[in-house]
């Protein structure tokens, strides 16, 4: 018996924009990767650069280290892999007309819009915590240089809120020629 699919689990972030795998659909429609390529190539007005694109070798690489036993290495590829863009997982179910790719395309985009709905909230939550920070900070300058017990747990607090949401040091490139 087959384990069901948890679709955001094939959910990946590439060049800013939340995309699917050409192989990751395939199988969830149950065919051939070759029998979606196809589909594209008979129909390319329906799938402009915003609704699909083909990965570089290092955008692959990075995405095949993320996972430990990787999906994307059955079988080999000569070719490097098309990602969706959610109206490109769209415009496939008016290429792909079984029942199958039309039921399995209704639960892509219902996890789509769930993965939107959970970004926003974090979102809010980050302008939530930038916005208590401020306010930490603004009494910890309005107060005494003498603090009490309370004040200073205070201070502890938006310092760990600082830490929390100062963006992380990127290390610097080196310069010159790198194999």
């Amino acid at each position: 018996m087959h384990e069901p699919v948890v679709i955001p689990n094939y959910i990946h972030t590439i060049r800013g924009a939340s995309v699917m795998l050409d192989s990751d659909l395939a199988m969830m429609y149950g065919v051939e990767v070759k029998r979606i390529n196809e589909a594209v190539k008979r129909n390319p007005e329906r799938f402009p650069s915003d609704f699909m694109f083909q990965l570089t070798e290092p955008e692959y690489d990075n995405l095949r280290s993320q996972f430990a036993t990787s999906s994307l290495e059955h079988g080999g590829r000569r070719y490097m892999p098309y990602v969706f863009t959610e109206q490109g997982v769209a415009m496939l179910s008016g290429v792909l007309k079984s029942p199958t790719a039309i039921d399995i395309n209704i639960k892509i985009m219902r996890a789509f819009v769930a993965a939107r709905k959970y970004f926003a909230a974090i979102d809010s939550k980050s302008k939530e915590i930038s916005d208590l920070r401020r306010m930490l900070v603004l009494y910890m300058d309005n107060t005494n240089s003498k603090l009490s017990k309370h004040d200073r747990q205070l201070r502890d607090v938006a310092v760990a809120l600082n830490a929390f949401l100062a963006e992380p040091k990127k290390p610097k490139r080196k310069i010159g020629f790198q194999p």
